[in-house]
């Protein structure tokens, strides 16, 4: 894992575009703490910037920027290609011969030999490059199908500049700042996060999972240019014509997994450094962990966090399972304080707007790995792959028994659900639970409050956009009118809700929420993630099967379930979903509250002149006395308000 960079500027000699582009990489240092390199084209004033992360080939034959045997293509790469190995085979058996075993080399080589799109076709892995051509002066730059790897690109006044973080970019303009997208920052508030192609940003792009563009470096002499991207993959080429396709045989399915998921375990353990699995205790993490202990004839290193508060606390399954899997556990119980810690650094790392509170315990759970380990494996993924969220058990249940209920009951349900305070809910869950001797989840007062809003939505989709919504009306908090993006999905939530569910998914939560919480955070602690579930050929099996093999008779991740069960027993595992979940709307009455409370003022709002402060400080003070839990609501608002003021008035 790495981090790289890249700058073209026509009015800089090549001293001066040489220490732009080291200034730049530098800000990436934590992504590759190892080595730097900075390759330039004094022609045409590219200069591509790498840091290292050493993984394979740990010589400086493994060094980067890379050219191809040729000396024509040159590379700046950040992630691992899986099947390299089998790649350099190929490529060999065509006469190409290799300096030495890296997969940067083999990449570079395999886009001169079959070219890009070909390339790419052959690839397995995570990934985000750049790779310039010095004969047709073009500069490439090309991301993972899933969206593991981040890559950012913008034109900053005659500068074009690309790199793996914003902070990269940023670095290069000093102090100033581009303006806010009050699109992104709309969709930001209603999910959480900014999906690619959007950053929070004005004239600052991702690029999307699956796609790359080339650009004739010629062409941005005079300024900026319209960049188009194409998309060599999506979740679209995998979606069944019809469910006849369908492999329904369980027996057989089961089989298939868990011989396919032996093979991407054992291909993504390949490292010359120090490699372990994070084992929170739930499912994905669990098989994960499992197949790599059973590959492994010495004890491997897994790691989890824990809490005092049992309601987030899932550190005492996942020591039970390391102990019947034999790995060497590494556990570590944080406090409040701990985790408050965290906070103040949380924008700086993420580097725009992100309100995915389990950001705070992957970045604990990430430095507990470092000190022992290089790479981790991770069982992200599972969820949406496999049906695993509890949304696509009760959204379109709900909605189908509210659609046949009169208007009169819907209301009654509905005040009567809200009628009780979410902590009064949580306290008669929680104890109802201890007498009946059963573990519950968090969160169980926000829960029914979504179900009694839920019981409101007219359609299947509508229903399903609610439960992935923080604000579900975000537009109503600012004073300027905001053109949001629509995300969506292929198929119909009214006629197939788990496929349309898992696809949406899919394409815009799991590459814009959880790889980003992921990569920040392992990459913040210099720790490179591999999640085996989202391998390309876990993906192209989950789209092979039926969705009764996901979700049976209401059990999630169904055949996730019977894989783990040849490796862990099903006592261990069987138990309320948790999630990575931490207290936060405690934390904010409590511990954050000063902090908070200088992001509501009406003074700092007025001053900022983005939102309908009326509206904002009506929810606080509905969070303050109890009446409602607002927390998912709170934490997007306060995560934006820290980032703010981190960007714009901290310089």
């Amino acid at each position: 894992m790495c981090g790289i960079a890249g700058v073209i500027d026509n009015a800089l000699n090549e001293a001066e575009l040489r220490s732009l582009t080291t200034f730049v990489t530098d800000a990436l240092y934590h992504r590759g703490p190892d080595d730097a390199g900075v390759w330039i084209d004094e022609e045409t004033h590219v200069a591509l910037g790498h840091r290292r992360l050493s993984i394979h080939d740990l010589s400086p034959l493994g060094a980067q920027p890379m050219c191809s045997a040729s000396g024509n293509l040159v590379i700046a790469f950040n992630g691992e290609i899986y099947n390299f190995k089998s790649i350099g085979q190929k490529l060999s058996e065509a006469g190409c011969r290799f300096r030495g075993s890296s997969d940067t080399e083999i990449l570079v080589n395999a886009i001169e030999y079959w070219g890009l799109e070909a390339t790419l076709g052959q690839c397995v892995g995570m990934f985000a490059f750049a790779v310039y051509d010095k004969v047709k002066k073009t500069l490439t730059l090309a991301r993972d199908r899933i969206g593991e790897k981040p890559l950012y690109y913008g034109f900053i006044e005659k500068k074009f500049i690309f790199a793996s973080e914003l902070k990269g970019i940023l670095s290069a303009i000093g102090s100033e700042r581009p303006g806010i997208d009050v699109g992104a920052l709309s969709s930001y508030f209603r999910y959480g996060y900014i999906s690619a192609p959007h950053t929070i940003y004005e004239n600052i792009k991702k690029l999307e999972p699956g796609a790359y563009f080339t650009i004739n470096v010629t062409e941005i002499e005079n300024g900026p240019i319209d960049i188009d991207s194409q998309r060599y993959w999506t979740i679209d080429s995998l979606l069944p014509e019809s469910s006849q396709s369908l492999l329904r045989d369980e027996e057989l399915a089961v089989s298939k997994l868990d011989t396919l998921l032996n093979y991407v375990v054992g291909e993504q353990a390949l490292a010359d450094v120090p490699l372990g699995a994070f084992l929170s205790g739930g499912i994905d993490s669990s098989v994960v962990a499992s197949i790599l202990q059973s590959q492994n004839e010495t004890p491997i290193d897994t790691f989890t966090i824990g809490f005092d508060d049992p309601s987030f606390n899932e550190a005492e399954h996942a020591k039970a399972i390391a102990s019947h899997i034999g790995s060497r556990h590494n556990e570590l119980y944080i406090s409040a304080r701990d985790a408050l810690n965290v906070v103040p650094s949380l924008s700086r790392i993420y580097d725009e707007p992100f309100s995915d509170s389990s950001q705070i315990p992957m970045l604990i759970v990430s430095r507990l790995a470092r000190k022992k380990v290089t790479v981790c494996l991770s069982g992200d993924g599972g969820d949406e792959l496999f049906c695993g969220y509890n949304r696509y058990t009760h959204a379109k249940n709900v909605v189908q028994k509210m659609q046949k209920a009169p208007d009169i009951l819907k209301k009654l349900g509905r005040y009567g659900l809200k009628s009780i305070s979410p902590g009064a809910w949580d306290y008669l869950y929680l104890n109802t639970n201890k007498v009946l001797g059963k573990k519950g989840g968090a969160n169980f007062g926000s829960k029914m409050y979504k179900l009694a809003d839920l019981a409101a939505a007219k359609d299947a989709q509508s229903a399903y956009d609610f439960l992935c919504s923080y604000w579900s009306n975000p537009e109503q908090l600012f004073v300027a009118t905001a053109k949001e993006p629509l995300l969506t999905a292929k198929q119909s939530f009214e006629t197939n809700f788990l496929g349309a569910a898992m696809e949406w998914d899919q394409k815009w939560y799991l590459p814009g929420d959880n790889l980003v919480k992921t990569d920040r955070a392992s990459m913040d602690a210099s720790l490179e993630l591999r999640v085996p579930l989202l391998d390309l050929r876990v993906i192209e099996f989950s789209w092979s099967i039926e969705n009764e093999l996901k979700l049976k008779q209401g059990l999630s991740k169904w055949i996730l379930r019977q894989v783990l069960y040849k490796y862990v027993p099903s006592k261990l595992i069987d138990r309320p979903k948790m999630g990575f979940s931490i207290p936060i709307g405690h934390w904010l009455r409590n511990d954050l509250r000063d902090w908070a409370e200088s992001f509501v003022s009406t003074e700092f709002l007025s001053s900022q002149g983005i939102f309908r402060s009326e509206i904002i400080q009506k929810i606080w003070r509905q969070h303050l006395v109890g009446s409602h839990d607002h927390s998912n609501k709170l934490w997007t608002f306060f995560m934006f308000q820290d980032w703010y003021a981190t960007q714009y008035l901290s310089k």
